[in-house]
């Protein structure tokens, strides 16, 4: 999966030498003022309690580290430790439950899990821009995740007790998916017309909040395609939903065999961080490596506290 024996990993000093470098390329900047010409380091003193990476700046006066305004300010944790966390949650395709993180890093169930979350913030990507467009293909679909039928309800095909995902998955490209509340037209149309652009080819079944005439879906795109698997229909020259199919079995897979029981309330960071481990997968050319580097970029601004994650470790 990975090579644990690597420096960053075992080394706090060259850890947080590569959180710096991510971070500041061009030299510190203070998180207070924003100032980049006067930030000096402070030397490290156990004895005066000075720890290692303390920098100040001269225009603010204030005192910073590199994990100031990011998702590990706060934590106790080494940033070795964090490092070998992201290339984990990384590298696996499937994902990394906490349990897993826990035996692999030598901390407490607890800390794994907020990590993980912390991880996945740094995992989602704001503002990335429109799918598709130039006449790219993106797939829309939805699927369903999780809750037994309640006690006493008749057994069937429904699917109103369980919570609803949709996803938009280019083809060759990326993928974004939504914890929504209904699958109908009302809720997943505004979505599909912020998310992709005009000037794309869509794709999808001929479920009703797709196929309905009353606001043709090929008003909004360049074009709609429609696979017809109320008759049996998968696949019509290059009319198919079969991306979206595939990445919702590795979807899936992590779900049910790693994750095996993820609760509505943080839904949304686990189908976050399949996007992102989609969307910088091996096929379009980055290395576990590079992966883990897209999700160390990510990690500023988004400081995730703890009682933002509901206390609920699941």
């Amino acid at each position: 999966m990975c090579d644990l024996t690597a420096p960053e990993f075992n080394d706090e000093e060259i850890a947080r030498a590569k959180v710096e470098a991510t971070r500041w390329p061009n030299g510190p900047v203070c998180p207070h003022c924003g100032g980049t010409e006067r930030n000096y380091p402070i030397a490290a003193d156990a004895a005066k309690k000075i720890r290692a990476g303390l920098y100040k700046c001269g225009d603010c006066d204030g005192q910073f580290t590199v994990t100031v305004g990011t998702v590990f300010e706060g934590s106790k944790v080494p940033l070795s430790k964090w490092l070998m966390a992201i290339h984990l949650m990384c590298a696996s395709k499937k994902g990394m439950s906490s349990k897993q993180l826990e035996r692999m890093l030598g901390v407490t169930y607890k800390t794994a899990w907020f990590m993980s979350h912390r991880i996945r913030e740094a995992m989602r990507e704001d503002g990335p821009g429109l799918l598709g467009g130039g006449g790219k293909t993106v797939e829309v679909d939805e699927t369903f995740w999780g809750n037994k039928k309640p006690r006493g309800q008749k057994k069937g095909r429904g699917y109103a007790h369980k919570e609803k995902i949709l996803s938009l998955v280019e083809r060759d490209g990326r993928a974004r998916s939504f914890h929504v509340p209904a699958v109908n037209a009302k809720t997943l149309r505004p979505i599909l017309k912020e998310q992709i652009a005009a000037d794309t080819r869509v794709m999808t079944d001929d479920a009703g909040q797709y196929s309905g005439t009353r606001e043709p879906m090929n008003a909004h795109f360049q074009e709609h395609g429609v696979v017809k698997h109320s008759i049996g229909e998968y696949v019509r020259g290059d009319i198919h939903t079969n991306t979206i199919e595939s990445y919702f079995a590795i979807m899936k897979r992590g779900l049910v065999g790693t994750f095996h029981h993820v609760s509505p309330k943080h839904l949304k960071r686990y189908l976050g961080e399949f996007d992102f481990r989609y969307n910088y997968r091996e096929k379009v050319g980055f290395t576990d490596s590079e992966r883990a580097l897209a999700a160390l970029r990510g990690i500023e601004g988004k400081r995730l506290m703890y009682r933002e994650s509901d206390r609920c470790p699941t």
